[in-house]
């Protein structure tokens, strides 16, 4: 049996890790937004700023409570949920750290490759036509004669 690799971080990056990982989901980046624009919402609010099932919210909202970048809170029967700025802090001083580093050339720049041209209609029917076209098969023709 061979043996797991696996690779210590330290917790810095760890944390990161598990930072983006939570916020990995366009949801859940909307949940955030939505609760960085305005603080304490529960979830029938979030619901109903994001046109998805209250149960799929519920879900998000789990996950991004299990990475402890919410802060919750009951009052009576209500949930209410606000933002973990401690978590968002090591985020951005993270992302503000590695971009500052950051150096970008013009040489280390990614080139943007050009949109691949549509195939008209007409033309995916020609080339279908020729995919049927094998010239050492024999084909039958219309009259039922092999050529």
């Amino acid at each position: 049996m061979g043996t797991t690799k696996r690779q210590d971080f330290d917790q810095e990056t760890n944390a990161i890790a598990e930072i983006c990982k939570a916020l990995g989901h366009p949801t859940r980046m909307q949940i955030m937004t939505l609760l960085w624009n305005k603080n304490n919402r529960t979830c029938g609010e979030i619901v109903s700023l994001i046109p998805l099932a209250q149960s799929t919210i519920s879900k998000h909202l789990l996950e991004l409570k299990k990475a402890d970048l919410l802060n919750v809170k009951h009052v009576g029967k209500k949930t209410i949920y606000s933002i973990e700025v401690e978590k968002i802090q090591i985020l951005k001083k993270y992302l503000t750290h590695y971009l500052s580093n950051k150096l970008l050339s013009k040489e280390a720049e990614i080139p943007v490759l050009p949109p691949t041209p549509k195939i008209k209609k007409r033309d995916k029917l020609y080339l279908k036509e020729l995919n049927y076209k094998f010239p050492d098969k024999k084909r039958k023709t219309d009259q039922g004669n092999i050529e």
